[in-house]
């Protein structure tokens, strides 16, 4: 084992931690660390970022699903074996410079830097410089954040390290499976059974509660994907949560092409200030092809008109109707225009979807995903984002509420929402006649013709 730098107390690794401590003391760059709840997951990365700070003088960042899950979770949480705030085990305060409360922001005095972040503000960390980032609950958060991040990291030949509990098979499942068969990265998968922290006797009383608060076969799932790390468990709340297990069980998530001369279409979730959701697709018959997704945020639509035209180029695919919400028509403050006027101006070709209830929308999805194939271009941040997509938990009346979660997966879930309303065209009206009030009957034949053609 290597020698843990920090002369300022004397914590040491479980017995279970040892194996992803190492790899990253002795220089490993990227890790996945898919463990059960209470195993000491962001433990190991705090202190793991304690000792990278004293090597090297950087920027060190802590990314959860969102930001402001941040405080709670870490800033504030309290070692119940200790009573001593985590991050002042970590870090403590004869080591630092600075303490930003407001920012969630440390100082040391080596000069190094660690702060807390969020996967949903991910676009807010421009410009910054990083070592080292540890994102906890992967699972839950925007696989944006990454793509985004991942250049800083490269640049600086910085660690990255992603720790969670399963959540269905989403984009987390897809790095945990690439990190499996990349030689370069640590992967590991610990249940509840395999670390030894959790007695029979705490399991089964785990057991109990969640049955208790969801009833038997939900609760049995959700201690299935927590203590377990059961990748098949059913996501607490997830709308389609039937519809997509079968998607991929079909296996309606393949290699699939456009069909030649016929339009694909897009359906946009149009964020003001927030990400914006495109999903590429094109019925074909029965079936419907989606063949691309796409997000970002905060950059204009002009960024989207470019991000089009290059990957109908690289497709060869010939463009079809733009499908966007109704309020796409409202004005907006300083251009005068409505976005459905810009668009236009963009050479998009704009279709407004009729204005439907939240309840309307979902079910149209359910009814559209069984005629749905994926191209595996919509894994990450697509599909991941409807298998994902799910109620609020209210702990008070421990009930579902009606209303969804709002983050990273609600604008691909709106979007294929509106997808789902506008996909299949309305047959043209046919206008009927209005009956003659004067109609008896009675049938006036024609004046009879002569031989010669003429009216006698």
């Amino acid at each position: 084992m290597p020698d843990i730098n920090l002369p300022h107390n004397n914590w040491l690794p479980r017995k279970h931690q040892f194996a992803i401590w190492n790899y990253l003391q002795n220089g490993g760059l990227r890790a996945m660390a898919v463990w059960h709840r209470r195993a000491g997951k962001d433990e190991i990365c705090l202190h793991h970022a304690a000792t990278s700070m004293f090597k090297r003088t950087g920027n060190y960042w802590h990314c959860l699903p969102e930001y402001n899950q941040a405080r709670k979770a870490i800033w504030t949480a309290v070692n119940p074996h200790t009573g001593i705030r985590r991050i002042d085990e970590a870090f403590p305060l004869a080591l630092r410079d600075n303490t930003n409360d407001h920012e969630m922001f440390l100082r040391m005095k080596m000069g190094s830097t660690w702060q807390l972040i969020g996967s949903d503000r991910y676009d807010a960390t421009v410009g910054a410089g990083v070592a080292g980032i540890t994102y906890s609950e992967w699972a839950l958060a925007n696989p944006s954040a990454w793509a985004y991040h991942r250049p800083m990291v490269e640049e600086n030949n910085g660690w990255a390290a992603f720790i969670t509990t399963p959540r269905g098979r989403n984009h987390a499942k897809a790095m945990f499976d690439h990190a499996a068969r990349t030689p370069s990265w640590f992967c590991e998968r610990l249940t509840a059974l395999d670390t030894g922290t959790l007695t029979a006797t705490q399991l089964q009383e785990a057991l109990a509660e969640y049955q208790a608060l969801y009833g038997d076969d939900v609760g049995n799932a959700q201690f299935q994907q927590e203590y377990m790390c059961d990748w098949h468990a059913a996501i607490l709340g997830a709308f389609y949560a039937l519809e997509m297990a079968t998607v991929r069980n079909e296996g309606r998530v393949t290699d699939i092409e456009a069909i030649p001369d016929e339009p694909v279409h897009r359906a946009w979730d149009l964020g003001v200030g927030d990400d914006t959701s495109i999903w590429f697709f094109q019925p074909h018959g029965a079936q419907i092809f989606i063949l691309d997704h796409y997000a970002s945020s905060g950059v204009g639509l002009e960024h989207y008109a470019g991000k089009i035209e290059q990957l109908y180029d690289t497709h060869g695919w010939k463009h079809g109707d733009d499908y966007v919400p109704h309020d796409a028509k409202i004005k907006e403050w300083g251009s005068g225009r409505t976005r459905v006027e810009t668009m236009q101006s963009m050479g998009l070709h704009p279709m407004l979807v009729p204005h439907h209830s939240l309840d309307d929308g979902i079910n149209a999805v359910r009814r559209t995903l069984p005629l749905c194939v994926f191209h595996p271009r919509t894994e990450t941040g697509g599909l991941d984002a409807l298998e994902q997509y799910r109620r609020e938990w209210d702990d008070e009346k421990k009930a579902f509420r009606a209303n969804a979660v709002h983050d990273w997966t609600s604008h691909p879930a709106d979007s294929f929402r509106y997808l789902s309303m506008a996909w299949r065209k309305a047959p043209p009206r046919k206008v009927k006649e209005p009956p003659n009030p004067y109609f008896t009957g009675w049938v006036i034949p024609p004046p009879p013709e002569n031989r010669q053609g003429m009216v006698l």
